[in-house]
């Protein structure tokens, strides 16, 4: 849920980038760093302990306008993807309010991205949030590579909602920007319906 900043009239919204290990998730929040405006944004932030990392960062959009005088200002996280961390993910997306789905394309990532997703919808209701009631992206990563899944064998397997989904290249920022801004949009719209 959002949390209101009322001395620097912000409302500060966590968008969590999730899928599994290796997908794609960090190359997606470096290259949105790395793109946007300087004065725009805070520092990347890198957690990580021996074997895992968490980046997150946080960042203020102009073109998105603001809810009654607020400006929003969203706060862009990845979890460590290898399923055995847990622990992590479930703190992560605590306060969540909106999810990019990162599943990569090639044919022997399949059963990791079920799992992944599966993962996440466990986590979520542990938490009391339904992910078919929230803003959700899906994003098809590595689409460059040659042993790739076709996207609507993917969305089949993936995206039985039919939630927005994206073809992406994170390592060249393809698709990266368009899969942000739809879930931030999502976002924006579920705010204005409580405020």
């Amino acid at each position: 849920m959002s949390f209101i900043n009322y001395s620097s009239r912000e409302i500060n919204c966590k968008i969590v980038y999730y899928g599994p290990g290796l997908c794609g998730k960090t190359t997606n929040l470096q290259y949105v760093y790395k793109k946007t405006n300087p004065d725009q944004k805070g520092k990347l932030i890198s957690l990580a302990t021996e074997t895992e990392r968490t980046l997150f960062f946080d960042f203020l959009p102009l073109a998105l306008g603001d809810i009654k005088g607020f400006k929003i200002r969203f706060h862009l996280y990845t979890v460590p993807g290898q399923i055995f961390y847990a622990a992590s993910r479930k703190l992560i997306l605590k306060g969540v309010d909106g999810v990019v789905f990162v599943a990569d394309s090639q044919i022997e990532r399949m059963d990791a991205n079920i799992e992944s997703l599966d993962d996440l919808k466990i986590n979520l209701a542990e938490q009391g949030y339904d992910l078919d009631k929230m803003p959700f992206a899906v994003q098809h990563n590595k689409r460059d590579l040659l042993n790739v899944v076709p996207v609507d064998n993917m969305n089949k397997l993936l995206n039985k909602r039919n939630v927005p989904w994206f073809e992406a290249v994170a390592t060249t920022g393809v698709g990266v920007f368009d899969t942000l801004k739809n879930v931030a949009k999502q976002v924006l719209t579920e705010l204005k319906k409580h405020y």
